[in-house]
């Protein structure tokens, strides 16, 4: 099945089955059916086969899964196993808390710059990096070709900064702005994330419980 074919809903999916599969593994489980995963994980034991069934066979009748070779073999779907360079754009409170707390590498990234506009933030580490002055974010690019940036930054930057990253070879997105990119970069992929929704959800959901 094309990666077009798969629907939304099994991708994301994904990081929780290769993540508790990852507890397993810690826990000395070494083989396990879908049966048992699904109720470990509260799905249907059809869901998860489906699920699988949309990247190839992975288990045996009669034995289940291997828990450590079904983690390696969605890791290799999630793009685990590669390195893709990443930078940061905003070093403010939210991308410092981002970059010092994210293990990227396990998850298939190398956070190998950040960015910001401040003066009293320029130059300041940043874990292993020293934030960079925004203005120096052309030859940076040409050197270490990053395709994949973080936006750390105001709503009201972030459409000339997409722009200027798109223009630079970066074709992928982890947005924490407002700005939706998809509408002037059809192409990029991007995933959201609004903090502030997910809040909100949070808050209607307390408020309906009876």
């Amino acid at each position: 099945m094309s990666k077009n074919a798969i629907s939304n809903s099994v991708i994301r999916r994904l990081p929780r089955y290769h993540r508790f599969l990852g507890e397993l593994e810690s826990s000395g489980y070494v083989r396990i059916s879908s049966r048992e995963l699904a109720e470990k994980m509260g799905l249907t034991a059809s869901q998860i086969r489906q699920d699988f069934n949309c990247f190839g066979e992975f288990g045996q009748q009669g034995y289940g899964y291997n828990v450590s070779d079904l983690r390696a073999q969605i890791g290799k779907i999630l793009g685990l196993d590669k390195q893709t360079p990443m930078i940061l754009l905003g070093a403010g409170n939210l991308g410092k808390a981002i970059a010092r707390h994210i293990d990227f590498r396990s998850k298939g990234f190398d956070l190998i710059g950040a960015f910001d506009v401040d003066p009293a933030i320029i130059g300041r580490k940043l874990g292993e990096l020293t934030v960079l002055d925004l203005a120096d974010l052309e030859k940076f690019c040409a050197e270490h070709k990053p395709s994949a940036a973080i936006l750390c930054i105001p709503q009201q930057a972030a459409e000339k900064e997409a722009a200027r990253l798109v223009g630079l070879g970066v074709h992928a997105f982890w947005n924490f702005t407002h700005y939706d990119l998809k509408l002037t970069h059809a192409d990029v992929v991007v995933e959201n994330v609004h903090l502030g929704d997910s809040l909100t959800t949070l808050s209607y959901s307390v408020n309906t419980i009876e």
